[in-house]
Order: C-alpha cells, then structure tokens, then sequence
C-alpha cells in the first residue's frame, strides 16, 4: 500500500460549521490528532509535542509548584 504524506502547517485551522455531535465524532475518529473548537466554532488541529518538549513542561511544573 502507497502512502501519502502531507506536510501542513500547525495549527491547522479548518472552516468548517460542525454540531457538537459532528465534531464529538471527528474526534473520535481522529484520536490521534488534537482537535480544538473555539466559541464561534472555528476548528484547529494542533500538533502533538514530542516527549522532549513534555520532559521541559514537566520540570516547569515541578519548579511552579515548588514555589508555591
């Protein structure tokens, strides 16, 4: 089998008018995207970070609340 592969811009942002429904099932779908929605519907797909840019995140984390 032959695959493509795409190279898109992150985020992707999509224009298209979707229920909640529709949207709940895209996600589904596509578990393994990011789908995000803002309050006017407007739909993004965000690239997922690699486990490098979790292990800084964590460490951020770990630092804030140690502060606290």
């Amino acid at each position: 089998m032959n695959e493509t592969v795409l190279a898109l811009p992150s985020p992707l942002k999509l224009h298209m008018e979707l229920t909640d429904e529709q949207f709940f099932l895209l996600c589904q779908l596509n578990s393994d995207l990011h789908f995000e929605r803002t309050a006017n519907g407007k739909i993004s797909i965000i690239s997922l970070t690699g486990g490098e840019t979790s292990n800084r995140n964590i460490e951020l984390s770990f630092q804030i609340q140690a502060r606290m």
